[in-house]
């Protein structure tokens, strides 16, 4: 059984490390998101 200290650094290094591959893969899937729709500004003044 873990006391209470190694309980809570568990919970930090877990909690950090999904935080952090979260927010990794959002940024892919943002990036993929631009390449796939690219902003084109002069779409946009034609309307």
């Amino acid at each position: 059984m873990m006391d209470r200290w190694t309980f809570g650094l568990t919970m930090l290094v877990v909690g950090m490390g999904g935080t952090m591959i979260t927010l990794i893969l959002l940024s892919l899937i943002m990036s993929i998101l631009k390449k796939i729709f690219p902003y084109n500004p002069e779409e946009e003044k034609k309307d």
